[in-house]
């Protein structure tokens, strides 16, 4: 049988929906030019109508692409249609990292990595702590509460207004996470070492409730999965109170890690130069 990749060599791409506004070419363009490589890494825009075409087209070798990323609303068709998922994957229903081996689309989900990778990175040590709040029970969440749970935090309360999506998530990943509704929020945070927002508070300037941290324990970090803008309002009201704090950019460029080592055959690193290119692009598009 034909290898794919001797025919589709050093051809990536990034696809969702709408598609116009991702870093990743940015990001991957970068790695591509600091590490001498031929090949390519473009944002390709498809319709959910579009998507199982587009991954047959994949495995047919008709793309022309040796892989990709995938990005909202896609995640959840591209583990359903993906031929070889591995076990993060089939865990979370959602895949975001794709590649061709075999005519076979094989199919891994990378967010879980870039979530610890940049926690690893701006706040060594963070996976001492036994007990996690995560703010959210929304598909960004799944990624977060796998990765923590993987990295040993013997207890992770998930906090959410609806508390029924909680308890999903709850039955998903197994006993160290509990479910738990709003009001819970300062008696659970009282344990906990890691707060961690995986909502959409503060994106765009929205309002966000007065959260107090000084409840939890000493030496506590505070992250949120958003970047935009790089230090929330969350971020914000935790480094007034005294709390280190870890900026959501760091997921984005970590995430990108493993797919460009498949696509691309070395394995790239997270820099400040990197850092700095999409702080920049963010602060053009402002």
């Amino acid at each position: 049988m034909r290898d794919s990749r001797e025919t589709f060599v050093n051809h990536a791409f990034v696809t969702g929906y709408p598609i116009r506004h991702s870093r990743s070419p940015l990001i991957h363009g970068y790695w591509l030019k600091q590490l001498g490589l031929e090949g390519s890494y473009r944002a390709y825009e498809v319709s959910p109508e579009a998507f199982p075409d587009f991954i047959l087209s994949l495995k047919n070798g008709q793309s022309g692409f040796t892989g990709g990323n995938v990005t909202i609303p896609h995640k959840e068709l591209a583990f359903a249609l993906s031929d070889r998922p591995d076990e993060l994957s089939s865990e979370l229903g959602a895949s975001n990292t794709l590649w061709v081996e075999d005519d076979l689309v094989h199919a891994t989900n990378t967010d879980g990595h870039g979530f610890t990778a940049n926690l690893d990175e701006r706040a060594p040590g963070w996976d001492q702590c036994r007990t996690a709040v995560i703010l959210g029970a929304g598909g960004a969440s799944r990624a977060v509460i796998q990765a923590v749970r993987d990295r040993g935090v013997k207890t992770i309360h998930v906090v959410n207004r609806t508390a029924a999506r909680a308890q999903e998530l709850a039955d998903r990943f197994g006993q160290a996470v509990h479910a738990q509704p709003m009001e819970a929020l300062p008696e659970v945070m009282k344990d906990a070492g890691l707060f961690i927002n995986t909502t959409s508070l503060g994106m765009d300037g929205s309002a966000v409730p007065e959260i107090d941290f000084t409840i939890m324990k000493s030496g506590s970090i505070v992250t949120d999965i958003v970047y935009v803008p790089l230090k929330t309002p969350i971020l914000e009201q935790a480094e007034a109170q005294g709390f280190a704090i870890v900026d959501g950019l760091g997921m984005l460029l970590h995430q990108a890690v493993p797919g460009f080592e498949k696509w691309f055959g070395k394995r790239p690193a997270v820099d400040a130069t990197l850092r700095q290119i999409i702080i920049d692009d963010m602060a053009h598009h402002a």
